[in-house]
Parts: C-alpha cells; sequence; structure tokens
C-alpha cells in the first residue's frame, strides 16, 4: 500500500515539474490596461549620468546581411506601401501612416524612429543599471512592435523625452493605444514608473476600460 502511495506522489510530481518545464520562462502575455498599470514597479526616477552615447543606435539591426541599419529596417517593417531599397540600403518612395498625428508620410527622411519610452526615460527608469550589450539591444529592439515606432519628426521632437503624464499624441483617438504600448515596453524591459507617470497611467486606463496590453519579457 505505502509503495503504491509512493508511486503515486512520484508520478504526480513528475507531472508538475512537466507541466513547469513546458512554460515559456519569457511567456507573451496580454492583460487588461489596468491591471498592467499595477504591474509596474514604483519608484523615484533620477537622470544623473545620463548620455545618449550610452545607447548604441542605430546598430546592424535583425539582419546583417541586409545592409540596413535598425532604423531602415522599422522603416520598411511600417511602411503601408513599402520603399524602393536601393544600394547601402537607401530608401525612395514608399507611404507611412504617423499614428500620433494621423498623417500620411510618403518621404522616408520625414520620418523619426521613436523610442516608445525615450532613451532619458529608461534611464531615469532603470537603465542607467544596465550593461552596455542591454542597452543596445533596448535602443534597437525590433522584438516587440511598439517598442521602436515610425512617426513624423515633429510628432517625436514634441514628444522628446517626456512621459505620459507630460506628453500625449495630439490625436486624442490613439490616447489609448498609446498608453497600451508605452505600460507594455516598460513591462517588457522592467522598468519602472515615478508616482506622478503612475497616477497618470491609472486615470488613462479608467478612461480605456476595453484596452488590452500586450508584452513578452525581454530575454
Amino acid at each position: 500500500m505505502l509503495n503504491s502511495v509512493l508511486r503515486g506522489l512520484a508520478a504526480a510530481s513528475l507531472a508538475v515539474l512537466s507541466v513547469v518545464a513546458s512554460t515559456p520562462a519569457h511567456a507573451a502575455q496580454t492583460l487588461p490596461l489596468a491591471e498592467a498599470v499595477t504591474r509596474l514597479p514604483v519608484a523615484a526616477e533620477s537622470r544623473e549620468g545620463y548620455d545618449r552615447d550610452a545607447f548604441r543606435h542605430w546598430n546592424t539591426g535583425d539582419d546583417p546581411a541586409d545592409g540596413c541599419s535598425t532604423r531602415n529596417e522599422v522603416l520598411i517593417d511600417e511602411a503601408v506601401e513599402p520603399p524602393a531599397v536601393g544600394p547601402r540600403c537607401r530608401l525612395s518612395g514608399g507611404q507611412w501612416w504617423s499614428y500620433y498625428d494621423q498623417v500620411w508620410v510618403t518621404s522616408a527622411s520625414g520620418l523619426d524612429i521613436d523610442h516608445m519610452v525615450p532613451l532619458a526615460e529608461s534611464w531615469d527608469s532603470g537603465a542607467s543599471a544596465w550593461t552596455p550589450q542591454q542597452r543596445e539591444a533596448y535602443a534597437n529592439d525590433q522584438g516587440a512592435e511598439a517598442s521602436l515606432v515610425a512617426v513624423t519628426a515633429r510628432s517625436n521632437r514634441s514628444k522628446a523625452d517626456q512621459d505620459p503624464a507630460q506628453w500625449m499624441p495630439s490625436a486624442a483617438e490613439v490616447h489609448c493605444r498609446y498608453i497600451a504600448e508605452w505600460v507594455g515596453t516598460k513591462l517588457r524591459w522592467s522598468l519602472t514608473a515615478d508616482e506622478t507617470e503612475l497616477a497618470t497611467l491609472r486615470e488613462a486606463a479608467s478612461d480605456c476600460p476595453d484596452q488590452q496590453v500586450n508584452y513578452e519579457p525581454a530575454t
């Protein structure tokens, strides 16, 4: 009888281990925006020691063999009408939709690649403790659609390094999406939020009850 019980316990333990082993360490998650906001670690921000050059960008991108930088790979990926790709990844033609300000753009030179959470904000929120390799991975992150976004140079420069407590896209109809992508990026990279930022995110979440946040922790 005892042996039978022990065998049963052993089988149950193996089953549990099998389930744990089959669960990805960095599984993608989808959460309601309000719940996602509660998962942000809260901490005071500090920009002491910040240097934009601490984040190497743009590097050779996801495919070094294509001759394109991260910037141009993002432009090619986000184009509504693909541009022609010439020698040294020179882009011509093409069409893009800048969702921040709801503007069509027909020249790659009129676009900036925005870091959803700006480099300076990421430094304030935890990246100051990262290795140079982690900061480079962050600055060139094409592993999540929201991390890097092609938008008009005007809107990107208006945003600068501000968080949602200080700046939101001019198009009010995209505020829920923007907040969700901001929160998702912070969760992906385990970045913190300060109290003022968090209050803004909570208020925004209450105005966006149906908004989901999709993110996968960076490896």
